[in-house]
């Protein structure tokens, strides 16, 4: 038999056999490669940022002074240790495993996939060619974005309720200073060790490699799945610079009393519309909106657009009745739904998280100029 000759960077496949697959066509191969190339420096890209972050991060606390509102009086004791490893077991690990099954469960029973489909969508995709347009072929698009959309949604945004939900009943119950960064400095060991466990298990096809990024990692970006998924776990660590800045400006612009529905406008607001985006178009939207970012399908849908815009309204002007805010902060809350709206369908995927957060704190700022 005559070798089969790869593209330069793609891995060998083993001869056809009983137990093997057949070698992939040149042309997925020679767009695997391709793609393989921009994940590895996406990589790398994400290594050296992570590794620079640790070491300010280990300056500050080894060196002992005061790096301001981060870094302030914040000291690695045993209590901390703890809570990083509780994090990883219970956060990382368990909860990860449960929408990791739940997505499989998903793939099999409504988008039809067979085992060894499922086995070959949560591993890395950066060892072998990955052929998304095959795997789709005869199947239901919207079926797979459907088993995409409930293991990243449910993972991260039942999380991310709870998140808010406590962070909000402090501020209510006790309004600080520093409530729009609440946790930030406490939560920053935990967010560079998370940084450094995805990073190590980029390449992982074992079970931590599958629950660390199966659920979160979409099946439509193909073999560039984790790559995305590392630019948002890398830019959210790194967004809390930013918001430590931002939140110290605006904290000493607005009333003690309206702390909690600030707090709701910038936070909330962006999770819901960001979710109810995903959640809408995967389930009733037509996706023809070509939008830009990692991945080898990106498009988005009107109705996701729409839910974007009237979920984040909802949950502004909900708090702003609750609050008993006066009639100008229904300004504020149209402005920061179609700021939602907008940089949610614009931004690079994987970047709107960041640029959905910041640009309604912004907004909150100049309004805040205005009116107090």
């Amino acid at each position: 038999m005559a070798d089969v000759v790869m593209p330069e960077g793609a891995a060998p496949i083993a001869a056809v056999g009983p137990t093997t697959r057949p070698p992939a066509a040149p042309e997925v191969a020679s767009a695997w490669a391709d793609r393989r190339r921009l994940a590895d420096r996406v990589f790398r890209g994400a290594l050296a940022a992570t590794g620079l972050l640790t070491l300010v991060w280990l300056f500050f606390v080894v060196s002992g002074r005061d790096g301001g509102a981060l870094f302030h009086g914040y000291q690695v004791t045993t209590e901390a240790v703890g809570r990083v490893a509780v994090g990883f077991v219970v956060g990382t690990v368990l909860w990860g495993w449960l929408w990791y099954g739940v997505k499989r469960l998903l793939l099999r029973k409504l988008a039809g996939l067979s085992g060894d489909e499922c086995s070959r969508v949560f591993r890395s995709r950066l060892h072998e060619p990955f052929d998304l347009r095959g795997l789709l072929a005869g199947r239901s698009e919207r079926r797979v974005r459907i088993a995409d959309m409930v293991g990243r949604r449910g993972r991260f945004l039942i999380l991310g309720l709870a998140g808010f939900s406590y962070v909000a009943t402090h501020v209510a119950a006790s309004p600080r200073p520093d409530f729009l960064v609440a946790g930030f400095g406490e939560n920053l060991l935990d967010g560079l060790v998370g940084l450094w466990v995805m990073l190590a298990l980029y390449h992982s096809d074992g079970f931590l490699g599958r629950v660390a990024y199966g659920a979160q990692t979409r099946i439509m970006d193909g073999a560039l799945g984790r790559a995305n998924c590392l630019v948002i776990f890398s830019l959210w660590a790194f967004f809390k610079f930013a918001m430590v800045a931002l939140g110290t400006v605006l904290a000493g612009r607005f009333p003690a009393g309206t702390y909690t529905a600030v707090y709701a406008f910038i936070w909330l607001s962006y999770l819901c519309g960001d979710g109810l985006s995903e959640i809408v178009g995967s389930l009733f939207g037509k996706q023809k909106l070509r939008v830009w970012g990692l991945g080898e399908v990106n498009r988005k849908s009107w109705a996701g657009t729409w839910a974007c815009f009237l979920g984040s309204l909802g949950v502004c002007v909900g708090f702003m009745l609750a609050c008993r805010l006066p009639l100008p902060w229904l300004g504020l809350a149209l402005a920061v739904s179609l700021s939602n709206t907008v940089l949610e369908l614009f931004s690079p995927r994987g970047t709107d998280d960041i640029t959905m957060a910041t640009g309604n704190a912004l907004l909150c700022w100049a309004f805040a100029t205005v009116a107090y």
